[in-house]
């Protein structure tokens, strides 16, 4: 199952892992990731346990490994890519016994960014996203292929980050026995990065299926640690989540997310 190897891979990473020393360079990693479209090569495993999921109130697993690599075009721009892998578990989804486990659809981002923030301080980046039909199974994806506009504006001050993600995906071809596609997400986010770079954070990841007018609107609440596996940096976060709409069928109450993240600063 995918949420007991991801506990047994954070613990050992909390038995081998040391907090960080005070200073300055950690500081900047800690607020680099708080920011989308930083200057910075990262992978996030991302682990998200969800309950009370259809009539016989099953339960949702999955892993998102979200790999984020920025590529130099020139002097001024930087090219963002940030893609999502799911790993999911269903777990009597859509009725007791019903079991699935499989890869999920792939998302991925190119944001194009301004290498410098502008005059006031925005820090921004857009470009397309893509939705890519890899499910392993009908049960855990959408069949069809999807393209977007995307867009991020953020403002770092002091140790206080907030800003906007958001982007739209239709489907544009695929399975004709499937749905189409047409979503919002939208994702406003507040991070407080502490002088132990430990960083408080909370955001939404709202989407809205235009198809079938519902919303889906998880609220995360989520602490992050900076520290150090030997020669790796990494970050590890805990985090409980609330969702305030979900559409008929969907997750209910209370879920949780760890996430550990390897760093690669040049």
């Amino acid at each position: 199952m995918i949420h007991r190897h991801l506990a047994f891979a954070t613990m050992a990473v909390l038995a081998a892992t040391r907090v960080l020393a005070a200073g300055d360079d950690e500081s900047d990693l800690a607020k680099k990731l708080a920011n989308p479209v930083a200057n910075l090569v990262s992978v996030p495993f991302q682990y998200n346990h969800d309950n009370d999921i259809g009539p016989s109130n099953g339960s949702k697993d999955y892993l998102n490994i979200q790999p984020v690599i920025p590529v130099g075009l020139n002097a001024d721009w930087n090219v963002i890519t940030r893609t999502i892998v799911p790993l999911v578990d269903l777990n009597d989804v859509p009725r007791p016994g019903d079991d699935t486990s499989g890869l999920g659809d792939t998302t991925a981002s190119q944001f194009f960014s301004p290498k410098n923030p502008t005059a006031s301080g925005w820090i921004w980046g857009a470009g397309p996203v893509e939705l890519l039909p890899t499910a392993s199974s009908r049960e855990l994806g959408s069949g069809k292929w999807g393209l977007g506009p995307t867009f991020v504006g953020l403002k770092q001050e002091g140790p206080i980050t907030y800003g906007v993600l958001a982007n739209h995906i239709w489907s544009v071809a695929g399975d004709s026995d499937r749905a189409n596609v047409s979503s919002t997400f939208m994702q406003p986010f507040f991070a407080y990065v502490t002088k132990t770079h430990t960083t408080f954070g909370v955001n939404t990841e709202s989407t809205y299926n235009w198809t079938n007018d519902t919303w889906s609107v998880p609220l995360n609440f989520t602490v992050a640690q900076m520290l150090k596996l030997g020669p790796q940096i990494c970050q590890v976060t805990l985090g409980a989540r609330y969702w305030a709409s979900s559409p008929a069928g969907g997750p209910d109450g209370w879920g949780y997310r760890i996430v550990v993240t390897l760093l690669y600063p040049k």
